[in-house]
């Protein structure tokens, strides 16, 4: 007798087994009407059933009933008959004493010729944790969404007090400087009206500016706006102007370029300028990757010849010390007509001072 030869049936059929057999995800091989010819390990495993007792058993049947699901049996029966294919159904299976798992269940009809009974591999995934956690960070978005709303609330109720208290500052500074009779504390009030007045302009700007970096053109334009029409009497015969490019700076170095600002011009304001006499005042602002350099003009009367050996005022000492948090080198030259403090941050520089500090050298 000849000996037997595999059909193309049994050899589809016998892969399919091995497939089950040796898969460890939660496999189900059915047939036609939907019996379960063979249950990987892991579906067993997963769902808690007796491999002995699942085969030869309708998925219907399967432990109380809870995979009995018409929707699903009636997409498997089509899938059978090629006219479906079951691709992410998703079900939740209910058990009595367990908590409800989320499933998603794909199937595929095996194709081979000569078949007298379809077979269908059923994939099922068991997707509840995944939901659970993913509904989790919903959650915590919304409730981050919530807390960032509020925040956002209390920070502009700040602001608006901040604003407020400035604003009480620098009219009772005014008031006592009016009523005041030495004219060198009424001078030292008028600095500290002027000085509020631009912290107070400041903090305006910034609180309209949206949280992250601050784009330095509009900042310091506002500002020099706001100091020249806060300061100067006369603007036919005096200017305040700033050319700046798009730089973006975080919010604290703004803020320190800002104070900076403020004391330069004021100083130049102050001094530059004796006898109402005319001129212009110019703010400039210029980067380039990290190194950066902001710089305040006048076209006024020039340093002293004595500004080596007089004492620096309040606003020098200001400058100096912004400038030091800042980790920027200051230098004043004369412009004639005038005078220019420019203010730089250059790495490069930093980085040649720092090694020759190391060999012995001195940094100029």
């Amino acid at each position: 007798m000849a000996p037997h030869t595999p059909s193309s049936p049994d050899i589809a059929l016998d892969l399919a087994l091995a497939v089950i057999a040796s898969s460890d995800a939660p496999l189900l091989l059915l047939n036609s009407s939907l019996t379960i010819v063979a249950a990987s390990r892991s579906f067993c495993r997963v769902f808690q059933f007796d491999p002995a007792t699942v085969q030869g058993r309708a998925l219907a049947e399967l432990g109380a009933g809870e995979w009995n699901v018409p929707q699903l049996s009636a997409l498997l029966r089509a899938t059978a008959s090629g006219f479906a294919e079951v691709q992410d159904y998703e079900m939740d299976l209910k058990r009595d004493g367990r908590d409800t798992r989320c499933l998603i269940i794909n199937a595929h009809k095996l194709d081979y010729t000569g078949g007298t009974d379809a077979r269908l591999i059923l994939a099922v995934s068991d997707v509840t944790d995944a939901r659970t956690a993913e509904k989790l960070k919903t959650d915590l978005l919304r409730d981050k969404d919530a807390l960032l709303k509020d925040k956002a609330v209390l920070l502009q109720e700040l602001q608006h007090r901040v604003a407020n208290s400035l604003q009480i500052i620098a009219s009772v500074l005014m008031q006592s400087a009016r009523k005041v009779q030495s004219e060198e504390t009424r001078t030292h009030l008028f600095d500290a009206h002027q000085r509020v007045m631009s912290v107070a302009a400041l903090q305006q700007h910034l609180a309209a500016s949206t949280v992250g970096d601050v784009t330095l053109r509009p900042y310091l334009t506002a500002l020099c706006e706001s100091i020249g029409a806060s300061m100067i009497r006369d603007h036919s015969k005096l200017s305040l102007e700033a050319d700046v490019d798009d730089s973006t700076t975080s919010a604290d170095v703004s803020v320190s370029l800002g104070l900076i600002v403020t004391e330069l011009v004021i100083n130049a304001l102050k001094h530059a300028f004796p006898n109402d006499s005319s001129g212009k005042i110019k703010v400039d602002y210029n980067s380039r990757g990290p190194n950066w350099t902001l710089s305040v003009s006048d076209t006024g009367v020039g340093m002293p010849r004595d500004a080596a050996s007089s004492k620096p005022g309040l606003g020098t000492n200001i400058v100096q010390a912004l400038a030091g948090q800042l980790q920027a080198s200051i230098k004043i030259s004369e412009t004639h007509p005038g005078t220019m403090v420019s203010i730089a941050h250059t790495q490069i520089a930093a980085v040649h001072s720092t090694a020759s500090a190391a060999s012995g050298g001195h940094a100029i």
